[in-house]
């Protein structure tokens, strides 16, 4: 089979990878870089730069020079934060409209950002081996939904490339740092932060099968946010200082963002760093010196972000720190000294110079009651070397591999009564297929709904829509049409949902983007609200489905009367009535309440006290219709 290069298509620098004679290794570009800036700068003479020389004009020109799209990709204008929009660049579109990217000439996608990033790969990559390569594995954060998925897959195709792959960049990390070689069943956190996105995932190897436990995170939180606190402190001082507003000049903050890039990068080495900003204005300069206490001081917050992410990934896999072997970090941003310290307390319980802060990293140092911090990677390219493993695993190259991933939330569909019915649940191994055979609720019905559905909550209501669409069929009584629904996630993580009517064979396939307009804040809330409100849910899911129930007992009594309740003695139909009243008017009460919900145990008790008081009259009934087939047999 042909060539199959990595890519990692970073928020901050971009990587194309390969393997060659089993080593894998990052291609550079004709000037010796194997970092390309995620940076596209489109000039007024309709001519673009990319990488490198893009990011070197972005404070000359900032609302030309677009970076850190992929935070924007595949998302909606309404999703988009206040915080989120303090970029030099002009956006625009409103509710549920793609956010889209103000140039000189036109609107841009952010897809069509990206896609000229990978584009210069592409170029990059055919330089470096002498010979046309259009196969990629994409890498993505664990946490992007299936609209993020999509539109890294969208912005591949229009860059030239055939996309094999979307894997998740912790799981890729963890085939760069050849962890594969480890003992049977090694459990593996990898730590992922960032540029733009954080990732925690929890893999369990085991013969070279990598299968993900858990994942967690956050596709809006990264070594941005580190540069954002320090752009706000330094900003205020400049204010106070000289009375000059740096935030609200596009020019002066893309100034001022890239000197406190810069410090933040040499404080992960050094103890101090000079930032130098001549002429502002024409009587304006600002110079100070930035320690790594105060960078510190200043991101303390950020990092502490990352850890409710960790403790839920391992919570997911039912583990505890001490239960796995290795914790590697990877992304630019674990280079950071704090970083790094944070994560060894965590998880590793290591211990550190006490003096400088900074981490004593090594086995010597690993005490036995915690995993290992592995930093024995480039973590700026991991992810695209693992990438590129992947890739050859797929051509051929690796046969001694298997990577199995994972679906972050659960799928299901809405079934009668408002409850969500789960196909696939929360971190399931993907690619996979999955599918029950649902049947319908009311007489002469001709037509089934399928609403699909995501989430960790009971009720439908409670969880994201991510489409509906409707299957016909020849109506019937009702329980005799059957409809078989089968939700399949391929290996890129996208869902695709058929509906076959089991009678005539007749299909409807759709093709969904799963949380497309869902934010990543709004992912949390829903794994969290899942655990707050899990006594609540299932009280309302144990209510609905006796309601259901008891509703079904109603109608039959009320039919049964009508055909036999003459036959029936006085007292006998009294009770009847007497014990219809009580459930209708306890099932009217929950329905006037809040939420629609009532206490399924008091329901239950008195459904038993109609099935009780109806017992004379069931009796009749199959009486009648024992007589009733003898005569129509011609046996009476």
């Amino acid at each position: 089979m042909s060539l199959i290069v990595g890519i990692d298509l970073g928020t901050t620098n971009s990587l194309v990878a390969v393997v060659e004679a089993g080593i894998p290794y990052v291609m550079a570009d004709a000037d010796g870089r194997r970092l390309t800036p995620s940076v596209v700068h489109f000039a007024a003479d309709g001519s673009t730069l990319v990488g490198e020389p893009a990011r070197r004009v972005r404070a000359l020109y900032p609302k030309s020079t677009f970076y850190s799209v992929k935070r924007f990709m595949g998302r909606r204008a309404r999703e988009i934060s206040a915080s989120e929009r303090e970029v030099d660049y002009p956006l625009e579109g409103d509710g549920a409209e793609t956010i889209r990217l103000l140039g000189p000439q036109r609107a841009f996608s952010p897809e069509e950002i990206s896609a000229e990033v990978l584009r210069k790969l592409k170029a990059d990559a055919e330089a470096s081996m002498g010979q046309p390569v259009e196969r990629a594995v994409i890498t993505v954060p664990a946490y992007f939904n299936d609209g993020q998925r999509q539109a890294t897959l969208r912005a591949g195709e229009m860059a030239g490339w055939k996309v094999e792959r979307i894997i998740n960049e912790p799981t890729a990390a963890a085939l760069a740092y050849g962890l594969d070689r480890l003992r049977e069943k090694s459990k593996i956190a990898v730590y992922d932060l960032g540029g733009g996105t954080f990732d925690l995932s929890i893999l369990e190897l085991n013969e070279g099968i990598f299968q993900v436990l858990s994942t967690n995170g956050n596709t809006r939180l990264g070594g941005d946010d580190f540069d954002a606190a320090i752009v706000g402190h330094l900003a205020g001082e400049i204010l106070a200082r000289h009375g000059l507003d740096v935030l609200a000049d596009p020019a002066l903050r893309a100034r001022l963002r890239e000197a406190a890039e810069a410090a933040k990068i040499r404080l992960s080495n050094e103890m101090e760093a000079e930032i130098l900003l001549p002429f502002l204005t024409p009587s304006v300069s600002y110079q100070r010196v930035l320690t790594r206490a105060e960078l510190e001081n200043l991101t303390l917050a950020v990092v502490q972000r990352t850890r409710a992410h960790c403790l839920r990934a391992l919570a997911d896999a039912k583990l505890e720190p001490s239960a796995l072997d290795q914790v590697v970090l990877v992304g630019g941003q674990t280079r950071m000294p704090l970083v790094r310290q944070m994560v060894g307390e965590w998880f590793c319980c290591v211990e550190f110079e006490a003096t400088s802060g900074s981490i004593r990293l090594g086995t010597e140092f690993h005490r036995p009651e915690g995993p290992m911090l592995n930093t024995s990677q480039n973590p700026d390219e991991a992810v695209a070397l693992g990438a590129a493993i992947q890739g050859a695993i797929l051509s051929g190259g690796i046969s001694n591999m298997l990577l199995l991933d994972i679906t972050p939330l659960s799928l299901g569909l809405e079934t009668f009564g408002g409850l969500m019915n789960v196909i696939i649940p929360r971190n399931s191994t993907i690619p996979l297929k999955a599918g029950e055979v649902f049947t319908t609720a009311v007489d002469h019905q001709k037509a089934m709904m399928i609403h699909v559905l995501q989430g960790e909550r009971e009720r439908a209501k409670d969880n994201w829509s991510l489409g509906k669409f409707t299957i016909d069929f020849a109506s019937a009584a009702k329980g005799v049409a059957r409809v078989g629904v089968q939700y399949e996630i391929d290996a890129n993580g996208v869902l695709h949902v058929l509906a076959r009517d089991l009678q005539t064979m007749k299909e409807t396939v759709v093709q969904l983007k799963s949380a497309v307009d869902v934010a990543d804040a709004d992912v949390q809330r829903m794994v969290e609200e899942s655990v707050e409100h899990a006594w609540e849910d299932l009280s309302a899911r144990r209510w609905i489905e006796a309601s259901l129930r008891a509703k079904e007992t109603i109608s039959a009594t009320r039919q049964g009367l009508a055909d036999c309740g003459a036959e029936l003695g006085e007292d006998q139909r009294a009770g009847i009535e007497s014990a219809l009243q009580q459930i209708e008017s306890m099932l009217a009460q929950a329905e006037q309440s809040t939420g629609g919900v009532g206490d399924p145990k008091l329901l239950k008790e008195a459904h038993t006290v109609l099935d009780q008081a109806t017992q004379p009259l069931a009796d009749l009934m199959m009486d009648k219709a024992a007589e009733a087939m003898l005569s129509k047999r011609g046996l009476i």
